[in-house]
């Protein structure tokens, strides 16, 4: 069978019992980084074989893993740090395992996503998990829509490097009052979580750049009540005709700006065009 385990996030002392005996037992470990789970492994005094599985290579060991299982072996698979196939490598080699007809088992254990979540004091009932922010394009603008008009708290993850940008363009799209918080170096000596607004948490990382491993977590819009988004929508698309602005861009910047499903904006577009049409 193939583990699917998670390991800790940066303090070893949450490796799971579970998940040291599935490291401890398997007859191969595949590993997204070799020299960063040999340190795991020296750890907890397991001398188990290492094999290197990551974004680069995971489609050429597939059928090595699936001869493995074949042969009777037990594979575990673990990424740099938490959950495999979670921002990491292993999704393909999954589905191949099930497709072939073998066992995988989860071990669960340190998430990043979680830990920033529950330590974020934001509404942890409903999240939704969107990965890395692309960096540019359309990708990027549309994953900042869906963080400004979701309507669950949203985690992302993000490099140091490119915290403020981020930070500045969710400001400009949700005039920085939407609160939110960095977490920073998760379960390590230098663990911090930076609560505030956008635009405060936007002015403080200006003067104190960040460093280490980044998650942020956004709030959920506040929900509007059906009938004040309609108004607002109207207004929104009338004065985006009445400036030139053609209707099918007047109706996504509508839904962008209010919120709304692009469907609806569109028909809020169309309807405004036919009242203002010939009699």
């Amino acid at each position: 069978m193939l583990h699917v385990v998670a390991t800790p996030i940066g303090n070893l002392a949450d490796l799971p019992p579970r998940a040291a005996r599935a490291l401890e037992d398997a007859d191969a470990v595949y590993a997204e980084d070799t020299r960063r789970t040999a340190t795991l492994l020296r750890h907890i005094g397991a001398h188990t074989p290492l094999r290197s599985l990551h974004a680069h290579n995971e489609a050429r060991r597939v059928q090595e893993v699936l001869t493995r299982l074949d042969a009777g072996e037990s594979v575990t698979l673990v990424s740099d740090a938490g959950t495999p196939l979670i921002s990491d490598p292993g999704g393909r080699l999954v589905r191949a395992v099930l497709d072939a007809g073998h066992t995988v088992v989860p071990v669960p254990g340190p998430s990043a996503v979680l830990a920033a979540l529950v330590g974020s004091g934001l509404p942890a009932d409903r999240f939704a998990f969107l990965g890395f922010v692309p960096r540019k394009g359309r990708e990027r603008s549309a994953t900042l829509d869906r963080i400004v008009e979701s309507e669950e708290t949203i985690v992302v993850f993000e490099s140091p490097e490119r915290l403020v940008a981020l930070l500045a363009d969710l400001e400009a799209r949700c005039v920085g009052e939407r609160e939110a918080c960095v977490a920073r170096e998760l379960t390590k000596l230098h663990e911090t979580f930076a609560r505030g607004t956008l635009a405060e948490l936007r002015a403080y990382y200006e003067h104190t750049p960040a460093r280490g491993e980044v998650t942020v977590v956004v709030a959920a819009a506040a929900p509007a009540a059906p009938e004040d988004r309609d108004v607002e929508a109207r207004r929104e698309a009338a004065a985006l005709l009445a400036a030139g602005t053609p209707p099918s861009s007047a109706a996504r910047e509508v839904a962008r700006r209010i919120g709304i499903p692009r469907n609806r904006a569109y028909a809020l577009v169309q309807t405004l065009q036919e009242d203002d049409g010939p009699a």
